[in-house]
């Protein structure tokens, strides 16, 4: 029964590593495309309007 429940743990937190690297994949994919994009345009940043104040200002990574 021990072993099962090691088993399990074991699972578990290889299912949330697996998750969290995957969130961080995607994030640096859109960074990296985000920087392609600029550089073949020839832009220095990405505007992002503030719903609360309805400025825009430079995005943050």
């Amino acid at each position: 029964m021990p072993q099962l429940i090691f088993f399990a743990l074991v699972g578990l937190i290889a299912y949330v590593g697996y998750r969290a690297f995957l969130r961080e994949a995607e994030r640096v994919t859109a960074r990296v495309r985000r920087a392609e994009r600029q550089s073949a345009t020839g832009t220095t940043g990405t505007l992002v309007k503030d719903p609360k104040t309805g400025e825009y200002r430079l995005a943050k990574d």
